[in-house]
């Protein structure tokens, strides 16, 4: 069953790239006119983690397997054999594993065969062979088995060559003093050639006359692929790179040989995690062959988490809806310019929308949930598509007071045959998977490189013997291609929340939350003792407001509102020490409202207006710091209360009353647009 695209169509729709380049609508129902007829380009997906690179490509080949020769690598985790000789490397690993994918047999065509390939691993794998260890020969001969049953699928599984293989080495052995690389190559494969390959492919040996100092030999070029391949560096990428024609040459020829004309459509290479060596290593050959003339016709998908890289320096960019219907990627002298990338925009709100709609369609979830679900994630594809499961898994008694936070909270059930898993810890898991997660949400509660240094030498000493910690952290995240900003140290903003609810809920320590007091405590201290923004931030994140209204209060007849309103912004963005599950409304919306009685001691001494003041500003406060939220839900009711004390403050100040009454109207715009606050107020791009 087809997966929900979610603003995916644009690849995957009977129009869309995927059609236009392979030339076959999904399932092959009918052929699609080729794009770019018979030069197209490497497209590589781009995007960070949780953007769907790997359940698109996962999509394309559910939908053309059995219609197309098709495979799917993801070049992070090429497992090797449990016991391989020196011949193996990730490169020869992966186009055994590639051409075992691509062999069998698709809708109204034979299996491709790939003796090329086949004659070329088999000379590699014979470096490291001696007479005095013939069960190292055998071991690496049977796992080339499964690559040779492509060939004759008969003889290549049956293993009788391989005896006959091991006859043929001693018999090399005894007739050389010292044996070289060369030579037991070409001993193996002259046995091959004779047991497996039949008269049609015996030919195929000739492809390697091209190879360097070969002089149209092919014996001679698969000798001296052996050589090169055991010298290492770069000799041995020279033959990687030959080997990858092979497979590209091996293609070529199931489309145009014999049997020309019984295949329709183009075989599909589909690369995950290719910002990997590995996937440069298997994609640059083909471009550098392509940009000389060649022509495979293969169609190569790939995915890149990391969108500046390289390999790309040279690349057509576009993004994902500008694929629809064209996709152009005009070739210039660069060998990068045969690739298309594009870039993986996040879903819509009506995209988020529709996935929680999936998830729950009686609507039994707050109406605004999949907005503010869009806000926490910025549409991120994983994070949209685990909480609106989430969702839609809830308890029924949780379900109408469901908020982000809320939703990080719950477990949800991903398979039948495992239990529920908690849904903050497995996003967190997807989105960073590091080892040790726990020097991440520390440095999460920090603003900038200075404060997350400050922070690690106060509390992360023993986590590295050999480096500063947080300029560590700094550098795996930049690795993974997340964004950086200004007033937070992490960023993102569903990374953010998810490394500090663990922070919070990590240890299970309720009522003490001791991991999350030590923090903000820290970090309280380094900003003190004046009542600056930051120190104040950490006072609300550990659930104080006294100093942070007192200074607002104290400051607000300054001339500066603007600074004033920044500084209010910035002092209620600090994280909610919240309680996992609590039930019924934020305690925030009372003080919001004006509805919980004050029983606050910096009363003591105020006359009626500084108290009246005092007040109003604990109410603006407080509603800001809800509104901002991204783990609530946006209320009417507090924003209605925000612009009513705005525009009370407007009234009362001497100078500024102009900034006050435009933040009185813009920042309720601002909020019911899912706008961060703007300022000044009303400024487009809400800074």
């Amino acid at each position: 069953m087809d997966r929900e695209l979610y603003g995916r169509e644009a690849v995957l729709h009977d129009g869309g790239l995927v059609a236009r380049l392979s030339g076959l609508t999904r399932h092959g129902a009918a052929r699609v006119a080729y794009e770019h007829g018979d030069d197209p380009p490497v497209t590589v997906f781009t995007g960070g983690r949780g953007m769907g690179k790997t359940a698109l490509l996962k999509e394309v080949r559910n939908r053309y397997k059995g219609y197309t020769p098709l495979a799917l690598l993801d070049c992070a985790h090429i497992e090797p054999p449990a016991e391989h000789g020196p011949g193996w490397s990730e490169v020869t690993g992966a186009l055994t594993e590639l051409a075992v994918q691509l062999s069998p047999k698709v809708l109204a065509a034979k299996p491709v065969q790939f003796p090329r390939l086949s004659l070329g691993l088999v000379a590699v794998a014979s470096l490291g062979w001696s007479q005095e260890d013939d069960e190292r020969a055998r071991t690496d001969l049977q796992q080339l088995g499964p690559l040779l049953a492509t060939v004759d699928a008969t003889k290549g599984a049956a293993g009788n060559w391989v005896s006959k293989v091991l006859s043929k080495l001693a018999a090399t052995f005894a007739e050389s003093a010292a044996p070289l690389a060369g030579l037991l190559a070409e001993a193996t494969v002259e046995t091959v050639l004779e047991e497996v390959f039949g008269r049609f492919q015996r030919s195929s040996e000739n492809w390697y006359g091209s190879y360097r100092n070969a002089g149209g030999r092919g014996k001679t070029g698969l000798r001296q692929l052996a050589i090169d391949f055991e010298q290492g560096g770069r000799r041995r990428g020279e033959a990687e790179d030959f080997l990858v024609g092979a497979l590209t040459e091996d293609l070529i020829h199931a489309y145009t040989g014999l049997r020309r004309g019984t295949r329709i459509g183009r075989p599909i290479l589909l690369l995950d995690n290719a910002h990997e060596r590995l996937g440069r290593q298997l994609v640059e050959p083909i471009l550098r062959a392509r940009a000389g003339g060649r022509r495979d016709r293969v169609v190569v998908l790939a995915a890149s988490r990391v969108r500046e890289h390289e390999g790309l320096r040279h690349a057509t960019r576009t993004r994902l809806p500008e694929t629809a219907h064209r996709a152009p990627c005009p070739r210039g002298t660069s060998v990068g310019s045969g690739i298309l990338a594009v870039e993986l925009t996040p879903l819509s709100p009506a995209q988020t929308r529709s996935a929680f709609d999936h998830h729950d369609p009686a609507g039994r979830t707050p109406a605004e949930l999949s907005r503010a679900v869009h806000r926490l994630t910025g549409g991120r594809p994983l994070g949209v598509a685990l909480l609106g499961r989430a969702a839609g898994e809830a308890p029924a008694e949780l379900r109408a007071g469901l908020t982000p936070g809320g939703l990080l909270d719950l477990t949800v059930e991903l398979r039948e045959d495992a239990p529920p898993m908690p849904v903050a810890p497995t996003l967190l898991a997807e989105l960073l998977p590091v080892r040790r997660p726990g020097p991440y949400a520390v440095l999460a509660a920090t603003h900038d490189e200075e404060s997350a240094r400050i922070l690690a030498h106060a509390r992360l000493q023993g986590e590295s013997l050999d480096g500063d910690v947080a300029l560590r952290v700094r550098d795996q995240l930049r690795s993974e291609d997340w964004p950086e900003g200004p007033r937070h140290f992490v960023a993102d903003p569903l990374l953010r929340s998810l490394l500090l609810h663990r922070l919070r809920f990590e240890d299970d320590d309720h009522p003490r939350y001791a991991a999350w007091r030590a923090v903000h405590e820290t970090l309280h201290r380094h900003y003190g003792p004046a009542p600056g923004p930051y120190r104040l931030h950490h006072d609300l994140a550990l659930g104080r407001t006294e100093e942070a209204v007192t200074h607002l209060r104290v400051t607000f007849p300054e001339q500066d509102v603007l600074g004033w309103l920044g500084r209010l912004r910035f002092v209620a963005a600090a994280p909610y020490p919240r309680e996992r599950n609590h039930p019924g409304p934020d305690p925030r919306r009372a003080i919001a409202l004006g509805q919980e009685p004050v029983g606050d001691p910096a009363f003591s001494g105020l006359d009626a207006d500084a108290t009246e003041l005092h007040l109003s500003v604990r109410r603006l406060l407080h509603a800001v710091w809800l509104l901002t939220d991204p783990l609530a839900l946006p209320d009417d009711d507090v924003a209605d209360r925000l612009a009513h004390e705005l525009r009370r403050l407007s009234g009362r100040h001497l100078t500024g009353s102009g900034s006050l009454w435009d933040a009185a109207t813009h920042w309720p715009r601002d909020i019911r647009a899912w706008r961060e606050l703007s300022l000044p107020p009303g400024r487009e791009d809400g800074v």
